[in-house]
């Protein structure tokens, strides 16, 4: 299985990490950027489950450009090979 090496932008991670501390931030928004974040410089890849989960918060209207952003970058790092 090839691994993606897609990591979590500098700008993608400052914006994760102050969806995290807002306490405004949606449920949605917190786990996609726990997600983020947890993909920042690790090498790690996103799990099934989240790109299920990005994926219908891109196709979606009713979500901010702030959790398309995340859902974005989620989508990015996941497994090539689980699409096909």
């Amino acid at each position: 299985m090839s691994k993606n090496t897609k990591e979590t932008s500098p700008k993608v991670a400052t914006l994760a990490s102050e969806t995290l501390r807002d306490s405004n931030s949606s449920a949605i928004q917190k786990k996609l950027a726990a997600s983020a974040m947890s993909q920042s410089s690790s090498g790690k890849q996103t799990s099934a489950e989240m790109e299920a989960v990005a994926g219908r918060v891109l196709e979606s209207d009713k979500y901010s450009s702030t959790t398309k952003t995340l859902a974005a970058s989620v989508l990015a790092q996941s497994n090539k090979e689980r699409g096909n």
